[in-house]
């Protein structure tokens, strides 16, 4: 199931309304029981998917879309599984993977494949692809492997940890970054202050949510902003040229990925709080 969305300049996009802001930037339904969900966003030409093998394996093949002979011949990928335990098999090596532990997936990987451990427990595999142009090794990545940040305050509502799983400190890609962001107790907000990043777009997938609970994910210029009412489990496009921070009526953790031309994780344009409208 592969969806194509296409870019959206920012002066059309402040005259949308509720229904047409959810239709261009948001994605939804994302884990269904045995099914392969995919957007193929022409922002930078991402890839945003979910698997959920419950009963079986799912393997990941070519389509029309990417118009070549498999999936990664040009792409790299990136997993985080959000459930039980997990398998990723890569031509014929298998990467067991925890809750919150990730996997990157090399350009130039012929056979990949997702499947649960345990059927009582399946795995949820959380992905994003990006075009590549070198291979480098496919590798596991654990929450000790990755790289810790401690940002934010319990006075600002925004304290949190930050684990780059998938980061140049941490191994080499060719422009894939992810990471997720676990928010501490009775904190709500995440990324603030806002920002934008012109050289590269992002990707924000909430989860942790409970179901009667939203976040109001903030979007658009920082003079034109918008929102998003988002549900657990969903993901939203951000374009280089939109803020992107949310605010949570329950606490909940977020994986965030980024591709682009830079991959320095503080090359931002921050938005000071005078200048939001």
């Amino acid at each position: 199931m592969m969806e194509v969305r296409y870019s959206i300049h920012p002066e059309h996009a402040k005259g949308f309304d509720t229904e047409r802001l959810r239709n261009e930037f948001l994605v939804t339904d994302l884990f269904q029981a045995d099914v392969i969900r995919l957007v193929y966003s022409h922002n930078d030409r991402i890839i945003v998917g979910g698997l959920h093998p419950v009963k079986g394996r799912l393997t990941l093949g070519a389509s029309k879309e990417l118009g070549t002979e498999y999936f990664f011949e040009r792409r790299e990928g990136g997993v985080v599984n959000i459930g039980g335990p997990g398998v990723v098999t890569i031509d014929g090596t298998a990467y067991e993977i925890a809750k919150n532990e990730a996997v990157y997936i090399g350009k130039g990987a012929r056979e990949v494949s997702f499947m649960s451990k345990e059927g009582t427990s399946p795995a949820k595999f959380y992905f994003l692809s990006a075009p590549a142009h070198k291979e480098y090794p496919s590798r596991r990545i654990t929450l000790t492997d990755a790289r810790k940040l401690e940002l934010g305050s319990d006075e600002n509502s925004n304290a949190r940890t930050i684990y780059q799983l998938i980061h140049p400190d941490v191994l080499e890609t060719c422009q894939l970054c992810m990471g997720v962001t676990l928010l501490k107790p009775h904190n709500v907000w995440n990324t603030m202050p806002t920002h934008t990043h012109e050289r590269r777009m992002e990707v924000y997938f909430y989860y942790e949510l409970p179901a009667d609970q939203v976040v109001f994910h903030l979007m658009g210029q920082p003079h034109e902003t918008r929102h998003i009412v988002m549900r657990n489990e969903e993901a939203v496009l951000s374009p280089s040229w939109s803020i992107h921070s949310g605010v949570g009526t329950s606490n909940y953790a977020f994986i965030w990925g980024m591709i682009g031309e830079n991959q320095t994780y503080t090359d931002m344009d921050t938005v000071p709080m005078e200048v939001l409208r």
